[in-house]
């Protein structure tokens, strides 16, 4: 890798049709980002499909590229993401979903964390609801600022009725890391908790109490819908969440001392 590109965090987001529209106000939030000297962002956005809705509103700025993949009956946003890490060529990757939108300073925060200590794999971030009528909405039970030690997460989404103390929308990672673990699981919702609690049985992670994401919540947001929460399928995902993270910590693998 490149001095260069070793420099580099790719912002990865998937994106399709009804959620398009809020790729500006997304690009905004990127292009409000002030990163160290010698440091730059590029921001890959991969529709989930192939369709005339997208490429409208996606930015033209050198900085974004955009790509499409072939639509798949229960692809959705883990597998969008994980096809766009074939252009994901820089030393760290970061999440934002495309009607998401970043705080200034959250880069650069996420990006001093890993920087400083080699065995945190993962930065996550304090996270804001930002409502229909523009007003935001936090809740509590967040951790405290500072590390976040192997299997924390796990401990606390199984006795809190899966619901992790950090927000994966909110993911800053080893991009060696991520693709040592196989991107995001493939499974039709919940795919970033899984990859969330599958870095925390490998590595230590990073919480920042600074507000680093505005969580949009509409109408359109596929967590919302009635089949996010179908009892059958809800309990088959978190089974499989949970036996992919104890799987991981039983083996016994951990991110390298001195990976970057």
């Amino acid at each position: 890798m490149s001095a260069a590109v070793n420099r580099r965090v790719t912002v990865v987001t998937a994106v399709h049709g009804p959620s398009a529209p809020f790729l500006p106000e997304a690009h905004a939030s990127l292009c409000a980002q002030e990163l160290p000297d010698g440091w730059e962002w590029r921001w890959v956005i991969q529709e989930d499909g192939r369709t005339e809705d997208v490429r409208p509103y996606v930015p033209d700025d050198p900085r974004v590229v955009f790509h499409q993949g072939r639509p798949g009956r229960q692809g959705g946003p883990g597998v969008a993401r994980t096809l766009a890490l074939a252009h994901a060529d820089g030393a760290y990757v970061k999440v934002l979903d495309a009607d998401d939108r970043l705080t200034p300073g959250a880069l650069a925060r996420d990006l001093a964390a890993l920087e400083a200590d080699p065995s945190v794999g993962w930065a996550t971030s304090r996270v804001l609801d930002l409502l229909p009528d523009g007003s935001t909405a936090g809740f509590p039970g967040d951790p405290v600022h500072g590390p976040v030690e192997r299997g924390e997460v796990l401990g606390f989404w199984k006795a809190n009725g899966f619901r992790a103390q950090v927000h994966p929308a909110t993911l800053l990672v080893r991009r060696d890391l991520l693709l040592a673990l196989g991107g995001w699981m493939a499974l039709p919702a919940s795919e970033d908790t899984g990859l969330l609690l599958a870095l925390n049985a490998v590595s230590r992670g990073w919480f920042t109490q600074e507000v680093g994401l505005l969580y949009r919540k509409w109408e359109g947001q596929e967590t919302g819908q009635a089949a996010h929460a179908e009892p059958a399928e809800h309990a088959a995902r978190m089974a499989v969440v949970e036996a992919r993270a104890r799987a991981l910590a039983a083996f016994g693998w951990r991110l390298p001392e001195g990976t970057r």
